[in-house]
C-alpha cells in the first residue's frame, strides 16, 4: 500500500476489501449479510464493499440462497479468473507443470519427461514447453499469468545465482540459467527449493495448518527437510538449510566432500538406496523389480502391511523396523537443534509406510531424542512440490490483485 498513510479512509476501505475477499477465498460463495456479519461491518457497508469489489472485476454474483426462509439472498465469490499463476516441479526424469486460477482450482497441467537430458539440450526449452503446454490446456496464452513459482532440488545461491546442492540435475548450473529464463518468460518467476515448496503446500492446505513451528522430513527420490520457524520458512545464508541428506549421523560411514559425492551419512542411513539394501540384509523374497524409488516404495509399503499380519521377528516387520530407527537417529538430531512443535513425515516412502512407519519412527525419537514432538503423516498426496510451488505463487499474486488501495 505505498503513498497511503496507515488510518486513513482509503486503507481502511482497502483491508476490508482484502478481509471479504479472503473470507470468500475460504468460504466459498458468500451473501453480503453473511460477509457483514463475518466482518463486522453495517449492512450498507458490506453493500458498498461488494459494489466495489465487483466493479474492479474482483468479485462476482453467482447465484441465491435457496432453502431458507424469507426472499433468497444473492451470493457472491471472488472471480477466479481475475489472475492466473503457474507452478514447476523439475526433477531429473520431467518436469511438471499446473496452472491455477486466483482461486486455487487447478485449471490445466502438463508434463515434459526429461530422462537422460545431455549437457547441451536447452534447460529453458524444457521449462518453457512444459509451461507452455499447462497454458494451451487451460484455454490460456503465457501473456496470462502474472506469476510463475519452478520448484528444484538444492537451491540458488542468492550470491551466485547458481544451483547448489543437486548435482544429479543435469544441465540446471549454468551461471547464465536464471538470466536467460527470465529473457524467455514475460512474467515474475520465482525459485524455491522443492521440499520447502512441499512443506508450504502442508502449511497452506495439510497437516501444518495452524502451526508456526515444524519440520518437514521429504524422503522420496532424496532425503530433504524444510524448516519453518516462527510462520516463516527458514532458508538459511545460501539456501541450504535442511540439505539434511548430507547429515553425518550414526551407524553411516563418514562421507567427506559429500556435495561432490551427492551423498552423506543421513542418505545412506535412511535414504530409498537404504531399502532394499535392509531387504537383502534381512532376507526378505521376491524383491519387485521397477526403478530404485519404485522398489524401495514397493518394499516399505510391503513392510508396513506386514506389521498386521506377519510374526514379530518377520524379514518385513524387521526391515521397516530397522528403516524407523535410521529416520528416527536423523530426526534425533534435528530436533535437538531446532525443537518443532510437530514433525511433517512426507514423501513416497514415508506414504507408503503409512502409520505403522510413523508410530516406529514415534517411538524410536521418543527413545533418541529430548525433546519429543508430535509426528504426523503429510496430507497433501498429489503432486505437493507442485502445489506448494501453485500456493507460494499465489499468495504474491493475491497480495498484488486484491490491493485495492492503489
Amino acid at each position: 500500500m505505498a503513498g497511503t498513510t496507515p488510518g486513513t479512509p482509503r486503507v481502511l476501505r482497502a483491508m476490508n476489501d482484502r478481509a471479504a475477499l479472503d473470507l470468500l477465498l475460504e468460504h466459498g460463495p458468500l451473501s453480503r449479510t453473511r460477509i457483514g456479519k463475518l466482518t463486522g461491518l453495517s449492512k450498507p457497508t458490506a453493500s458498498q464493499l461488494l459494489a466495489r469489489l465487483e466493479a474492479a472485476g474482483l468479485v462476482v454474483a453467482t447465484g441465491t440462497t435457496e432453502g431458507r426462509p424469507g426472499p433468497n439472498a444473492q451470493l457472491y465469490a471472488v472471480n477466479a479468473r481475475a489472475a492466473y499463476v503457474a507452478g514447476l516441479d523439475v526433477t531429473p526424469e520431467r518436469i511438471r507443470a499446473a496452472v491455477a486460477d486466483v482461486a486455487g482450482d487447478v485449471v490445466g497441467e502438463f508434463e515434459v519427461r526429461t530422462p537422460g537430458r545431455r549437457a547441451g539440450e536447452s534447460v529453458v526449452r524444457q521449462v518453457t514447453d512444459a509451461l507452455d503446454g499447462a497454458v494451451k490446456a487451460a484455454d490460456l496464452v503465457r501473456g496470462d499469468l502474472h506469476r510463475v513459482v519452478i520448484g528444484t532440488p538444492g537451491a540458488f545461491d542468492p550470491g551466485t545465482g547458481r544451483l547448489r546442492y543437486a548435482s544429479h540435475l543435469p544441465g540446471w548450473h549454468s551461471p547464465a540459467l536464471l538470466d536467460e529464463l527470465a529473457a524467455a518468460l514475460p512474467m515474475p518467476v520465482e525459485y524455491e527449493n522443492d521440499v520447502n515448496l512441499a512443506a508450504i503446500a502442508e502449511q497452506r492446505l495439510g497437516a501444518a495448518r495452524g502451526h508456526d513451528d515444524f519440520v518437514l522430513l521429504w524422503n522420496e527420490g532424496g532425503l530433504g527437510a524444510a524448516l519453518v520457524l516462527g510462520g516463516r520458512l527458514h532458508r538459511g545464508f545460501t539456501g541450504g538449510a535442511g540439505e539434511v541428506g548430507f547429515l553425518p549421523v550414526p551407524g553411516a560411514p563418514l562421507v567427506r566432500h559429500v556435495t561432490k559425492a551427492n551423498s552423506g551419512g543421513f542418505q545412506e542411513l535412511a535414504g530409498g538406496q537404504a531399502v532394499p539394501r535392509l531387504a537383502r540384509e534381512f532376507g526378505v523374497a521376491d524383491i519387485p523389480g521397477g526403478t530404485p524409488i519404485e522398489v524401495a516404495t514397493a518394499l516399505v509399503a510391503r513392510a508396513a502391511q506386514a506389521m498386521e499380519t506377519s510374526a514379530p521377528d518377520s524379514p518385513s516387520r524387521r526391515l521397516l523396523e530397522t528403516f524407523a530407527t535410521g529416520l528416527a537417529t536423523g530426526l534425533a538430531s534435528m530436533v535437538a537443534v531446532l525443537d518443532p512443535e510437530l514433525v511433517v513425515l512426507s514423501g513416497a516412502l514415508i506414504s507408503a509406510g503409512g502409520e505403522p512407519l510413523r508410530a516406529l519412527v514415534q517411538h524410536e525419537l521418543g527413545e533418541l531424542a529430548a525433546s519429543r514432538p508430535r509426528l504426523v503423516i503429510g496430507e497433501v498426496r498429489h503432486h505437493p512440490v507442485l502445489r506448494g510451488a501453485l500456493e507460494s505463487a499465489l499468495a504474491a499474486t493475491r497480495d498484488e490483485v486484491f490491493d485495492t488501495s492503489r
